[in-house]
């Protein structure tokens, strides 16, 4: 099967169709790539070979959609998931959010891709915080949605485990959750304010007049074109200044035009507005107003110098630095204190660049002078190129001073040299092409893709980090069956040791030596009976073989009886024998040998058990 979902039997498209048109549910908008994945594990796990076998499964058996779904819908939630941008929601937007609303006005919230609910909660106690229970009550509703009809029916219960309450500080467990039994229940009075339901996102309308649309990790499942679609519904669903909450793996690096960031690193975003037209901007003069007074235009002039996003300093006629802003400040370590001082005995003057040669032919020529090529490196590690203006400052004839501009062109010579090296892969390619009319057509659209990855190339980088989010995801979900199936092999250990301690008591409490040896008459078992009558440890005879052993047991005799143990699964003899036993006494024994054999009836050796009686004549075999 091939990655563009092809196999033996059928495309992965009739599958689709089959979903859509059985079911409703249109997975066209999902990444490809991991969809095809996780569809291909539940076939893998029914020993599936093509898609054309399985839609003949799906239409023989109901209950395969809902494994199919919950195979390819992954439900990897939890309560305050990503601490950090939880906090920032919970001290910098929702008090905001509470601010601007007026006692009594209505504030609504939907979590969308809610899985089993987590996150609906969690933004419940935090508004609950906030607002107080009686304010909240009046005041918040939250509807959270998804497609997972089983993930839903678990949200809904409230109810959770240990594990699943491990994202719970304390405090809020004690405030909004209640025990029962061994689970936790999410307090009924402000269970009331959430309401659950199934929303398609790609396909159903989208809830309006929203607050904060909270839709984690959710996007990174779909495809660009489906991520479009439903960001334009979720911008036609926030209110004005709505704040949109996305999971880290979602950046919105094509979508600003609808909602700018708040707070990037945490990703929360905002709605976006349409500029004001020109006419509306404060700060514009007027016919009327005239223009601001002088001191306000030269505290402008300085204020647009110092923060200015290019490095600048100037120096005077007689070289000594006479000012600088604050982007060469923050570069190059200028301090406030370096002011006046000549521009020789400034690390400046030499590094990153040498400027002393430069400003000598700027002042003699009156010409401004560009050095390029200028390499610098922060004291963090980090590798910045500028390219230097060194300018004249005249007045009229006279010169004035001596600017140095740093136009940072990190950005501009990495994009030349991957340029570069495309354009390199681009002539290897053409030459290839060359070489067969049939590979002509392909090799275009190899072309044409390679141009397509130069323009997009910040959205494949995050295309990527989506996949790696969910193939996290995925590898989460299957850790949480593995711990299922180890928790099981424990309770299985556990029973084995107490089969084996069982078996141990009983050996234990026998009186009479007992041995047990398999088919290569190899000591198996030895009993604290056969220590006390032989002096020899279990540990000692262990592993040996019976015959090798140097006790005081004839063992010409025992031989005899016991490879007829081991030969006849039916076979028990007797024996009367004279030995030496660990004090060197002679003793009579009576030995009972006997076969061992499983439940099927196969021999797994041979038990002899010996005890020390009156003399008397010898018994025989039976």
């Amino acid at each position: 099967m091939d990655a563009s979902g092809t196999g033996p039997n059928g495309d992965v498209e009739d599958l689709l169709d089959h979903l859509r048109e059985a079911r409703g549910f249109d997975f066209r908008g999902y990444k490809r790539t991991s969809l095809l994945r996780r569809i291909q594990h539940r076939l893998d796990q029914l020993e599936i070979g093509s898609y054309g076998e399985y839609i003949d499964r799906l239409q023989i058996d109901v209950d395969e959609f809902t494994a199919l779904f919950n195979t390819i819908l992954i439900n990897v939630t939890g309560f305050f998931r990503d601490p950090e941008a939880w906090d920032v929601l919970g001290s910098d937007v929702i008090p905001k959010l509470v601010a601007d609303k007026r006692p009594g006005d209505p504030i609504r919230v939907w979590s969308a891709g809610c899985s089993s609910g987590q996150e609906a909660y969690s933004i419940a106690i935090l508004l609950a915080e906030a607002l107080g229970p009686e304010r909240f009550l009046s005041q918040v509703k939250i509807y959270a949605t998804d497609v997972d009809q089983e993930a839903l029916a678990q949200a809904r219960h409230a109810t959770f485990d240990d594990t699943e309450m491990r994202g719970v500080p304390d405090g809020f467990r004690d405030r909004y959750f209640e025990r029962r039994d061994r689970r936790y229940a999410f307090r009924h009075d402000l269970r009331r304010t959430i309401i659950f339901g199934r929303n398609d996102l790609v396909q159903d309308a989208p809830i309006s007049r929203i607050d904060l649309l909270i839709c984690r990790n959710t996007l990174m499942y779909f495809n660009a074109e489906a991520q479009a679609r439903i960001l334009g519904r979720f911008h036609f669903a926030v209110v004005p200044d709505g704040v949109l909450f996305l999971g880290k793996a979602e950046m919105l690096l094509s979508h600003g035009d609808i909602f700018e960031p708040l707070d990037l690193k945490r990703r929360i975003f905002r709605r976006a507005q349409a500029a004001a037209p020109p006419a509306s901007r404060p700060g514009r003069p007027t016919a009327t107003g005239g223009l601001p007074a002088a001191d306000i235009l030269g505290e402008l002039r300085s204020r647009g110098f110092s923060s200015s996003p290019v490095a600048q300093f100037v120096v005077t006629p007689t070289d000594d630095l006479a000012v600088f802003n604050d982007q060469a400040r923050e570069t190059f370590g200028l301090h406030p204190n370096d002011l006046g001082s000549p521009l020789r005995d400034l690390e400046i003057s030499y590094r990153p660049a040498e400027l002393r040669t430069h400003l000598a032919e700027v002042k003699s020529r009156h010409e401004p002078v560009r050095i390029t090529d200028v390499e610098w490196q922060r004291p963090n590690g980090v590798v910045q190129w500028f390219e230097v203006q060194v300018n004249p400052l005249l007045d009229g004839a006279d010169l004035l001073g001596v600017s140095f501009v740093f136009d940072d062109v990190t950005t501009a010579r990495t994009l030349r040299r991957e340029l570069e090296r495309t354009n390199r892969q681009l002539e290897t390619t053409n030459e290839e092409l060359q070489s067969t009319n049939e590979e002509l057509e392909t090799t275009n659209e190899e072309l044409q893709s390679t141009v397509e990855e130069l323009e997009t190339t910040n959205e494949e980088l995050q295309s990527t980090n989506e996949e790696l989010e969910t193939i996290n995801e995925e590898l989460q979900s299957t850790n949480d069956e593995l711990k299922v199936i180890n928790d099981a092999l424990g309770e299985r250990s556990a029973e084995l040791n107490q089969v084996n301690d069982f078996l141990q008591s009983i050996l234990t409490g026998i009186n009479a030596g007992v041995v047990v040896i398999d088919h290569a008459m190899q000591v198996v078992a030895w009993n604290a009976g056969a220590e006390e009558l032989w002096g020899l440890r279990a540990a000692e005879a262990q592993g040996r073989q019976l015959l090798d052993l140097d006790i005081g047991l004839p063992m010409a005799e025992v031989r005899s009886v016991a490879q007829n143990a081991l030969s006849d699964q039916t076979y028990v003899g007797e024996l009367r024998l004279e030995a030496i036993n660990r004090r060197g006494r002679i003793i009579t024994l009576r030995l009972v040998c006997s076969a061992l054999s499983n439940v099927d009836g196969d021999g797994n050796g041979a038990l002899l058990m010996m005890e020390t009686v009156p003399a008397g004549p010898t018994a025989q075999p039976r």
